[in-house]
């Protein structure tokens, strides 16, 4: 008896701390659910928000206020387009496109990094043509985005590109120094006057909250079968202690197939005719 009170305890023990991983596997994905909550709460408030002067939202040199991503901004000024860099492997179309990064030099002498679109990745042995910024003084309004970390595989790019929108990155590559704002640069909406043709725009964020609630609410459910299988374990083992205590050896369960099943029908339905 002391043995089987054993080996129950360690059953016990085992659902215990399969529980508990459960529980924080279900607290981390509940902990991505509101995060994603967040970021969807925060679209949906800035997102269409009427623009504002890049100077209320962004001040020289500041980094970007969460709070104020994907609110729009106008500025004036003038593109840099000899200054202009590719972004590559960007996921856009289905395939792996190039986002068009071009310094915006506003009035008051700033620079700002506005990410005009897209465009697609040339066919082997075709140049890839890329839409110029409008020349001469230009009003544009963008979305404001942070700044992205360098590839953690430490790839680099080929001249004139950069493998992700870090923005001192852009800012050593374009030589502009301390006049590059490094705390948030602009997706681009519009731009008076407009260009005949420009690089394709960004889709608006996604809306979809993710699977991250179902997954924590999965992770709850198999902690709960953890214990009901330990419990359908061990009261097997005390029917069964029962039975040979009391000299009873369980009646073997006649397995029937599928094929048996059909073919009983059959003469049931031969006989009945």
């Amino acid at each position: 008896m002391r043995q089987r009170l054993l080996r129950w305890g360690g059953y016990v023990l085992v659902a215990i701390v399969f529980a508990i991983v459960c529980a924080y596997l279900s607290h981390w994905q509940f902990s991505r659910n509101d995060g994603r909550q967040t970021q969807l709460d925060l679209v949906q408030e800035n997102y269409h928000a009427a623009p504002v002067p890049l100077d209320d939202l962004l001040s020289p040199g500041a980094p970007l206020r969460a709070s104020d991503e994907w609110h729009p901004v106008t500025a004036h000024g003038r593109y840099e387009a000899d200054k202009q860099l590719l972004v590559r492997n960007r996921p856009h179309g289905g395939t792996s496109a190039f986002e068009v990064l071009v310094p915006f030099r506003t009035d008051d002498g700033r620079v700002f990094i506005v990410n005009r679109g897209w465009v697609a990745p040339a066919d082997k042995g075709v140049t890839l043509s890329v839409p110029p910024p409008p020349s001469g003084e230009v009003t544009i309004t963008a979305r404001l985005r942070p700044g992205e970390p360098l590839p953690p595989s430490g790839r680099g790019a080929p001249e004139g590109q950069v493998p992700s929108i870090n923005l001192p990155l852009v800012a050593d590559k374009i030589d502009d120094g301390s006049a590059v704002d490094t705390g948030a640069w602009g997706e681009l909406v519009s731009e008076s006057p407009a260009p005949p043709h420009r690089p394709a725009a960004f889709d608006a964020p996604s809306d979809d909250p993710g699977p991250f609630l179902s997954y924590a609410i999965q992770w709850i459910l198999f902690a709960v079968m953890g214990f009901i299988f330990i419990g359908y374990v061990i009261r097997t083992e005390i029917v069964k202690h029962r039975d040979e205590a009391a000299g009873r050896t369980p009646r073997p369960r006649r397995r029937r197939d599928r094929d048996m099943d059909d073919e009983d029908a059959v003469l049931d339905a031969v006989e009945h005719r």
